[in-house]
């Protein structure tokens, strides 16, 4: 058995309980070398942690203010984004926020438990996205079991928040058109025919944020 002083500690965040689950289960096969310690859905880190992985879903991407504050956060040792959007301006604005990773959803287990060690170990770690590649097999988000795709689950939960087309579009950096695109597809996986009823569709499907803090994942610290 690794001896837990060198294991390394993690907290995830996000706002999505379901997207955070996800996380952690692909964490779990890694049990020898990485250790989640909390798990944060619209609460602030409270364990010291040696990295802390910022999910970004439906966040939204631009959401400056938190990942200020979690780099501001004395518990936190690391910070790193964990993301499927490689916007270069979104990549800057992480940078000079001062996280030490941008890492990719499409990345495997195994490499992004590499990643965090990487980051633990003080290394800067800002992994390449290849276009339109798809997320890490074993990655949850909302409406996955009615067949939406990460990035459509993404669209319809900030359509669930109140946003509008172009709201979704700056924040995602997408465009309008694509931003369109993505509700007609949304709406005919769904069988909705209206922005109202999306939304009540996402209501009670969970695509609302959550708010719970997990702690002690699985026997972690």
């Amino acid at each position: 058995m690794t001896p837990a002083a060198s294991l390394v500690r993690v907290a995830l965040v996000n706002d999505y309980d379901v997207v955070l689950a996800g996380v952690a289960h692909m964490l779990d096969h890694y049990r020898d070398r990485v250790v989640i310690a909390e798990i944060d859905a619209n609460e602030g880190v409270t364990d010291e942690v040696d990295v802390v992985l910022y999910d970004n879903f439906a966040q939204p991407e631009s959401d400056r203010d938190e990942i200020s504050t979690l780099v501001a956060n004395p518990r936190a040792r690391r910070v790193a984004v964990y993301t499927w959007n490689f916007h270069p301006e979104l990549i800057e604005n992480a940078r000079r926020q001062g996280v030490d990773g941008y890492l990719s959803k499409t990345s495997t287990a195994a490499e992004l438990v590499a990643a965090i060690e990487s980051l633990h170990a003080g290394d800067e770690v800002f992994t390449d996205q290849a276009p339109r590649a798809r997320s890490a097999a074993g990655l949850r988000w909302p409406g996955q079991g009615e067949g939406l795709t990460d990035r459509e689950s993404e669209v319809l939960a900030l359509i669930t928040q109140g946003m509008s087309n172009a709201e979704v579009a700056s924040l995602t950096f997408l465009s309008p058109n694509t931003v369109k695109s993505y509700i007609r597809t949304i709406y005919r996986k769904i069988g909705v025919a209206s922005r109202t009823q999306a939304v009540l569709w996402g209501v009670r499907h969970g695509f609302t944020p959550d708010r719970h803090r997990i702690e002690h994942w699985r026997g972690g610290p």
